[in-house]
């Protein structure tokens, strides 16, 4: 249980304070225990720290994952926006998705390639998962059938990653007007796009 006990403290930590303002000190007086414990089942900070990477990396997918089932019956406009709304509302109230938002946003430079890896590999599921539910929106009309569907995924996911940002570091009121402004202007790019025949 210690092993957990750690994780769950470190969790709330690094969330909140990042890599460098965390401390494996104020981790261990939080869990109960002296510094030197943490060793037992961790080899240091990095090691703790990749262990949270990868479980919230594991998190974040089961996620998306429910997230699809539960909404991919909607129209693709309630489908996305909501997607975008939850996300927002995790960072506020899920620690787990602060600790992974924020990781990937500013990851530690010295772990960036390991860190790096499970960030590509969420976005490279999220891809998979979305294509073929806008692949089908766009054959039953609800979108534009100029639009390229891998660009069109691609493009939502800068949304998602600028109404992030935004949150982290402009906090919830900058947040809904990027989240607003952001949204209805791919939106209407899913519709309106049409090839420049001029050139």
């Amino acid at each position: 249980m210690t092993a957990n006990e750690i994780k769950q403290i470190a969790l709330v930590h690094f969330a909140k304070n990042g890599y460098e303002g965390a401390s494996l000190s104020q981790i261990a007086k939080d869990v109960g225990i002296k510094k030197q414990s943490i060793y037992t089942h961790f080899n240091g900070k990095d090691d703790l720290y990749l262990h949270l990477c990868k479980e919230t990396y594991e998190r974040e997918v089961i996620f998306v994952s429910e997230f699809i089932n539960k909404y991919k019956k909607e129209s693709i406009s309630t489908f996305l926006y909501t997607f975008l709304v939850d996300c927002t509302k995790r960072y506020e109230e899920d620690i787990h998705a602060k600790f992974w938002i924020r990781n990937a946003i500013y990851p530690p430079k010295h772990l960036n390639e390991e860190i790096m890896e499970y960030v590509y590999n969420y976005l490279d599921r999220i891809e998979a998962l979305f294509l073929p539910i806008l692949d089908l929106a766009q054959k039953n009309g609800d979108i534009n059938k100029e639009i390229k569907i891998e660009q069109a995924v691609t493009a939502f996911l800068g949304v998602v990653d600028g109404v992030l940002i935004e949150l982290l570091y402009g906090g919830h009121e900058r947040m809904e007007r990027r989240l607003s402004a952001s949204w209805t202007i791919y939106w209407h790019g899913l519709w309106n796009v049409r090839e420049d025949r001029s050139k």
